[in-house]
């Protein structure tokens, strides 16, 4: 009777798992002579996951993870199409280079042990974060190789840029602020008071406990609220009300304000370097995909 149980546990067991099965080796690509599955699909996501959760939490990871699955399977081919290339190129990546990779994330967690519960969570093991890993240093080394080294930007293009675009460089209006920060209500009342009477914050500084700061702000700085609503009240010399932001107080007294004033040139081309650069990147990148792809088999299978 025993084995009988045991034989219809393990029946009960396939007839849920085999189905999973199927649909993790399900193909839903071929790229050359490269199938892509489900799973591959689901690791790749999981991955894309790991990645954004050093830098958002929750909701928010929830959100960018979604906006990517849209176009995963387009992201997933190009990535196989580039991999495909770098193999023709013959680029190799030192496995040195993987492992102190891997170290640098294994600091981020307090034991392996640790790392490897985390990776389970999105479904990978650190064989998988290596391959990954290597992966993407290999995509990096050929664009670079076939892309990013030949793209240029000319002084006279930025010039011609900053002489059509000179509205963008228009340095708007900032207020120059003392923060006053206080532990305690009471305390930022009796200390915003006294400051609205003419004393001076030196000598408040020697009798009451607080930090003080400076902030030099301008409207559409995407500043908090609260501060916002608060600072560009002020006028130069005027002191605030306290406010509550998290668990502290905060006094704003306004010092001076800089108007707007024209960019120069010089102090604009940084920027309007790193501009064209990253657009002209992105041009050569996707001329040189859509190359690769008309040279490349691809086929999409239907779900």
């Amino acid at each position: 009777m025993k084995r009988i149980i045991s034989f219809s546990a393990i029946a009960i067991t396939l007839i849920f798992f085999i189905p999973f099965l199927y649909a993790q080796d399900k193909v839903v690509a071929i790229v050359n002579n490269e199938i892509i599955t489900q799973k591959d699909l689901n690791d790749f996501l999981n991955y894309i996951r790991l990645q954004y959760s050093r830098e958002v939490k929750g909701k928010a990871l929830a959100e960018k993870v979604e906006a990517m699955r849209q176009d995963l399977l387009q992201r997933l081919i190009e990535d196989r199409i580039i991999l495909a290339q770098a193999k023709i190129d013959k680029i190799n990546i030192d496995s040195n280079r993987v492992k102190e990779k891997i170290n640098e994330i294994k600091k981020r967690y307090r034991s392996d042990s640790e790392m490897e519960r985390d990776l389970a969570k999105q479904g990978l093991v650190q064989a998988d974060l290596e391959n990954k890993i290597r992966e993407q240093m290999l995509t990096y080394s050929i664009i670079e190789q076939k892309v990013r080294s030949k793209v240029v930007v000319w002084p006279e293009e930025i010039t011609s840029f900053y002489n059509q675009n000179k509205q963008q460089f228009l340095k708007p209006e900032e207020r120059i602020l003392t923060i006053i920060i206080l532990p305690s209500e009471d305390l930022a009342k009796t200390v915003s008071y006294q400051l609205r009477i003419g004393s001076k914050l030196e000598e408040l500084a020697a009798k009451y406990q607080f930090t003080t700061d400076k902030l030099i702000a301008w409207q559409g700085q995407q500043l908090r609220s609260e501060i916002e609503e608060t600072v560009f009240k002020l006028g130069i010399g005027e002191v605030s009300n306290p406010v509550k932001i998290d668990e502290q107080y905060y006094i704003f007294k306004l010092d001076d304000i800089a108007g707007s004033r024209q960019l120069s040139l010089d102090e604009a081309q940084a920027n309007i370097q790193a501009y064209l650069f990253d657009k002209k990147l992105q041009d050569a990148l996707a001329k040189w995909l859509n190359e690769l792809k008309k040279q490349s088999y691809i086929k999409i299978l239907d779900n």
